[in-house]
């Protein structure tokens, strides 16, 4: 199915580059965030010309789910298929029903299409990724997961998945990549005074309140309504029992977001349908709100978090942090560790500064862990206001799970977040330019869906 730009996905497609960025989402033009999806989809009705009564000849069997494909001559399998829908069930920590299992079958198939043509048209322009550079990424990410490649490899085995699905991956992120900057790149310019204009927009906003919004947003009409707002309701059940929201969006979303797993970056209540802005205002970092109906379908609406434009924040502070860790037995029961926790508890608490915290986990038996530069916005949201409140040398409360433990924080030092500036003239243009090589790319890969030769078996 064909992406379409939800209410939300107005605002533009945001990259990596971009969603590291400072408000610039929403700020590279004044007022309105584009043309909507019900003008643009009313313009492409038109020059269907469709009949206002027509008969559908024919059916078309919705339970029937093509499960292979030939693109231009490259076989993808069910064992292809059935690997890269592992790795998403697996980052779903494997709670996914039947059905729901199917639904992402077809949507992976899709994915897979698109990366076969990606390499494929890469591969045209003489461009290919040499092998050891996929090898050196995958060592890189099995270093995420503190194993090591042959130890990631087993691991992914043991999920239904393999390395070669995520070397594949990896192959068609870079062999696009690097066709976009032979093709697109060189040929997108970006202006002074446009540059210009975005800084001013930023200063006029500066204090106001931005939010980081994740987006899943699924197409409805007035007859299918009540399915999807179902369908939508399972997704957010999902992902409340633990699921991961940026899996969700990147399979299910119909938004132009999807690639990056829903995420909108930056953007401020005006940039967002009354609907949404309503519910975003409304709620706390880490809360998820929907279904809510938008113009054209239904939304769901994940805060991830939460700033005024160009202000600092006490939650950029940089920490330095010693961690203190008791390990339980097998076995465990919930009284006992409450119990051993509480006696953790009253250990740590007379913790007199770092300089006696190691001896203290040495009394306790406990791993003693140094961590520097710990910015408290990339902390969990419940240890964040909890950090702030502390003086240098305090210990948390403990905090913990049977299965991981107990363990406390002692805070050694804080570096204050100092008072946030405007992006550079660099940086604006730079983020500019990513984000109309990424409209271009959008259509490049359209136009490469039209022509291709696809047979689904």
């Amino acid at each position: 199915m064909k992406p379409v730009l939800s209410p939300l996905g107005r605002v533009g497609r945001s990259t990596r580059v971009l969603l590291a960025a400072t408000a610039l989402i929403g700020l590279m033009a004044p007022g309105a965030t584009g043309q909507t999806v019900e003008d643009d989809g009313a313009v492409q009705t038109q020059q269907l010309a469709l009949p206002k009564d027509l008969t559908i000849f024919g059916k078309n069997d919705p339970n029937v789910r093509k499960a292979t494909a030939i693109v231009n001559g490259h076989i993808i399998t069910g064992t292809d298929v059935d690997q890269r829908l592992a790795l998403i069930i697996t980052a779903n920590g494997g709670k996914v029903s039947p059905e729901e299992k199917d639904r992402l079958r077809v949507q992976v198939l899709r994915n897979l299409i698109d990366e076969t043509l990606q390499i494929q048209e890469a591969a045209a322009n003489d461009i290919r990724v040499d092998p050891a550079e996929v090898q050196q990424s995958f060592e890189r990410v099995a270093a995420n997961f503190k194993q090591s490649p042959d130890q990631f490899d087993k691991y992914l085995r043991s999920q239904g998945s393999a390395a070669a699905s995520i070397k594949r991956q990896i192959e068609g992120e870079m062999a696009w990549s690097r066709l976009l900057r032979r093709n697109i790149q060189p040929f997108v310019n970006v202006g002074e005074e446009e540059v210009k204009s975005v800084v001013d927009r930023l200063n006029a906003a500066k204090g106001s309140d931005e939010y980081r919004i994740g987006e899943i947003y699924l197409s409805a009409t007035p007859e299918n309504q009540p399915q999807i707002i179902a369908n939508a309701r399972n997704i957010i059940e999902q992902i409340k029992q633990g699921g991961s929201f940026a899996a969700y969006a990147r399979q299910f979303s119909e938004a132009s977001t999807a690639a990056v797993g829903g995420d909108l970056g930056w953007v401020r209540p005006a940039q967002l349908p009354t609907e949404l802005a309503q519910a975003a205002s409304e709620m706390q970092v880490g809360q998820i709100a929907g279904p809510v109906p938008v113009p054209g379908g239904i939304s769901i609406i994940y805060v991830m978090d939460k700033r005024q434009v160009l202000t600092s924040d006490p939650r950029d502070a940089l920490l330095s942090l010693k961690q203190l860790s008791v390990a339980f037995p097998a076995g465990t029961t919930q009284a006992q560790a409450s119990e051993r926790a509480a006696n953790f508890a009253a250990a740590t608490k007379a913790i007199r500064g770092c300089g006696d915290a190691n001896e203290v986990g040495q009394k306790l038996g406990a791993d003693v862990v140094d961590n520097d530069n710990v910015k408290v916005r990339d902390l969990p949201p419940q240890l964040q206001d909890m950090l702030l409140s502390l003086q240098i040398g305090q210990s948390s409360p403990p905090f913990g799970s049977i299965s991981e433990g107990v363990r406390v924080l002692v805070l050694c030092g804080r570096d204050e977040a100092g008072g946030a500036g405007a992006p550079n003239y660099e940086q604006i243009m730079a983020q500019m330019e990513e984000e109309r090589v990424n409209k271009r790319a959008r259509i490049y890969l359209r136009d490469l869906r039209r022509d291709a030769v696809i047979d689904y078996n």
